[in-house]
């Protein structure tokens, strides 16, 4: 009996059948990034005042005067109010009752807003999501949100039951459908109901395809292959801020950021299914195609010995969510784990949703903030090899946290300032969000590790979750929800001591494990080497599934 690892061993970690699937895993991840971040730039905030139709009458008797002024207030800067008008006055009065202002009784709007003429349609415009409508962008991205803890919970079991490539394809489906669905949409409410679907497809996809590329990539060189995509999502940022620039009818802007997915219909050919899932659900001879397959496109030569030595994969008997609170160790480490995941995904959402607060140009903001999770991605591995895990960690909440503290005291005339600090922080909160999902992997054991990282991603979720609510604090003052941002990953970045280091550790197979933990006796191992070891030790133990975890 030979296992999977072994085979995938002559595969080869990382050839021409690998980078292929690579390369079609690179294209969903690229667009991917216009599902997550597009709405920013469809509610930019927009001159407005009440729609006031009554005063149209007076137009061709009024001459210096400025009608709008006879029927809207005028704010602290001397414009016309966004929010309030003038109670309109009874048919039966005068122009000279009007023009002394004798009915300035104000109230809020109540036939709408008007907007500057030839401005293309936004969501704000058209909807009219201003004045006492204006929390509902906020309300809507939290509705986003929701969609994407529930496309964790719903394709996380889904991807094991019906394989890797269905749920892709699914995932694919979905989100072109319900993107180019929501271009259509006639109401705001059947906009969030569209936004909230697609974000389900968009949450499941990063899993699927990680699962799909680990169980294919060799050990040596699966972090690679999965920052790779994580650069492409990030090369996706950058892009969209180009096509948000140059459409700007939130309408089109939508059609043409998710048709392109449509193109993908091939992948229902091109894309090859889990090998290693296969073997799992007891398909050997599904499998061994499938493998001698790769091997062929790798050019690599497999002995049929080795091939009829396959056998149908058991998983272990995995821990259940209370095992995680037993044992005083293990449930230390867990609580910890889930204040540092529901604080990456609080600040990196909350500095990638507010791109367009920080005074400069939202659409070169955005480019900044998409070109930095480049290096961002691939700092996490240099200071995991060279710092730890811990330190790592601790290091990028707490920078990413200083830099949202220091925004607060910064004048809001010095835009260029703001922002590389906000760049700044995004950087570290995206080191760190990859940082989590190895360090998360290490510290869980075996046995428990899929459901654990299975509820830090919950709470990652929630974290996410929350975001768009705690910007709506801004309307009392517009420091606290940078105090949030700030204060809340140093806090979780400083209770990482309390963490112990896996650098150059084995992984824990059993909680019983946990008691004799030990320290790293050399401050510099071979990363690679612990990733490989750590990688053939999981899949000894027979735990096929939570390889997507681990990069």
């Amino acid at each position: 009996m030979v296992q999977f690892h072994e085979v995938l061993a002559e595969v080869g970690d990382l050839g021409r059948f690998q980078i292929r699937l690579v390369v079609l895993l690179l294209v969903p991840s690229f667009l991917s990034a216009f599902s997550m971040f597009a709405q920013p730039f469809m509610v930019l905030d927009e001159a407005h005042h009440c729609s006031v139709a009554w005063v149209k009458n007076y137009t061709s008797v009024l001459n210096a005067t400025d009608p709008l002024s006879l029927a809207v207030p005028l704010d602290a800067a001397g414009n016309p109010d966004s929010c309030l008008m003038f109670r309109p006055p009874p048919d039966n009065a005068s122009l000279e009752d009007i023009l002394s202002h004798r009915f300035n009784e104000t109230q809020p709007c109540e036939a709408g807003w008007d907007y500057p003429e030839h401005r293309p349609p936004s969501l704000t415009n058209e909807f009219d999501l201003v004045c006492d409508r204006k929390y509902l962008k906020k309300t809507s991205q939290s509705v986003f949100m929701a969609g994407l803890l529930l496309g964790a919970l719903i394709f996380g079991p889904v991807c094991d039951w019906v394989g890797r490539k269905v749920t892709i394809l699914v995932q694919l489906l979905l989100m072109a459908v319900t993107g180019l669905a929501t271009a259509f949409a006639p109401s705001f409410e059947l906009y969030t109901v569209l936004y909230f679907a697609g974000a389900t497809a968009v949450a499941g996809f990063p899993f699927s395809s990680a699962t799909l590329l680990t169980e294919w990539v060799g050990p040596s060189r699966r972090t690679q292959a999965v920052v790779w995509t994580q650069c492409a999502f990030a090369i996706g940022q950058m892009v969209l801020a180009g096509l948000a620039y140059g459409v700007r009818n939130w309408r089109l802007f939508q059609i043409a950021g998710t048709t392109p997915v449509f193109l993908l219909v091939f992948y229902a050919w091109a894309l090859p299914e889990s090998a290693q899932w296969l073997l799992i659900r007891g398909k050997v001879e599904e499998a061994k195609q499938l493998i001698q397959k790769a091997a062929s496109v790798n050019k690599r030569n497999l002995s049929p010995e080795l091939l009829n030595q396959l056998a149908p994969e058991k998983t272990a008997h995995s821990g259940n969510a209370l095992d995680l609170f037993r044992q005083p160790q293990l449930r230390k480490m867990t609580l910890i784990l889930f204040s540092v995941w529901f604080v990456d995904s609080l600040v990196y959402f909350g500095l990638s949703l507010q791109v367009g607060d920080f005074g400069l140009d939202i659409y070169l903001t955005q480019l900044i903030f998409g070109a930095v999770e480049v290096p961002a991605r691939y700092s996490s591995i240099f200071l995991m090899q060279n710092l730890g895990r811990k330190w790592s960690q601790l290091g990028t909440l707490i920078l990413g946290g200083i830099m949202c503290i220091i925004i607060i005291f910064i004048p809001a005339d010095l835009p260029v300032v703001v922002t590389v600090l906000a760049v700044v922080g995004k950087f570290a909160t995206a080191s760190g969000f990859s940082i989590s999902y190895v360090y998360s992997a290490e510290l869980f054991p075996t046995i428990i590790r899929q459901t654990g990282m299975g509820l830090v991603a919950i709470f990652s979720r929630i974290g996410g979750i929350i975001t768009p609510l705690v910007s709506l604090l801004e309307e009392y003052h517009r420091a606290i929800p940078m105090v949030i941002y700030g204060s809340l990953p140093i806090g979780a970045g400083l209770i990482c001591i309390l963490l112990p280091e896996t650098r150059g550790q084995t992984l824990k197979d059993t909680i019983e494990d946990l008691e004799n933990w030990s320290h790293p006796r050399s401050l510099k191992p071979a990363p690679s080497e612990n990733r490989t070891e750590a990688t053939q030790k999981s899949s000894r133990s027979g735990v096929n599934t939570v390889s997507n975890t681990y990069f």
